[in-house]
């Protein structure tokens, strides 16, 4: 079983910058894909950015331009470097990863339903 871990969340200023981190435990082979979501209170999750094969980066509209995603496979970590920090940009931010191989056919790794396995989050506050 793969466990997600991730770090790096806290609060900054408009306009300020954080890296999240994602480590992935335990047996991580056959991952076919990983992406990273938010769900900010009273709002629905949305996918943020995610990458398929280590290769294919996705993003939403909302952060294109300010949110890199990255994986480096050796240390089996996933990050998410955000800049330009917006107080929209406030919420709870997982880690995913998709064991199933869906987004191998869909090409959509910011659905939610898409990914099998889960990170318990870590919070992003943006002041203004």
């Amino acid at each position: 079983q793969v466990q997600l871990v991730e770090s790096g969340g806290g609060s900054v200023q408009a306009g300020g910058s954080l890296r999240l981190s994602c480590a992935a435990s335990g047996y991580t082979y056959g991952t076919f894909s990983m992406a990273w979501f938010r769900q900010a209170p009273g709002k629905e999750r949305e996918g943020v950015a995610g990458i398929i094969n280590g290769r294919d980066v996705y993003y939403a509209d909302s952060v294109k331009g300010r949110f890199t995603i990255s994986q480096d496979k050796a240390k089996n970590t996933l990050y998410l470097q955000m800049n330009s920090l917006k107080p929209e940009d406030t919420a709870m931010y997982y880690c995913a990863a998709d064991r199933s191989g869906t987004t191998l056919f869909t090409r959509r790794p910011l659905e939610a339903g898409a990914h099998n396995i889960w990170g318990q989050g870590t919070q992003v506050t943006v002041s203004s």
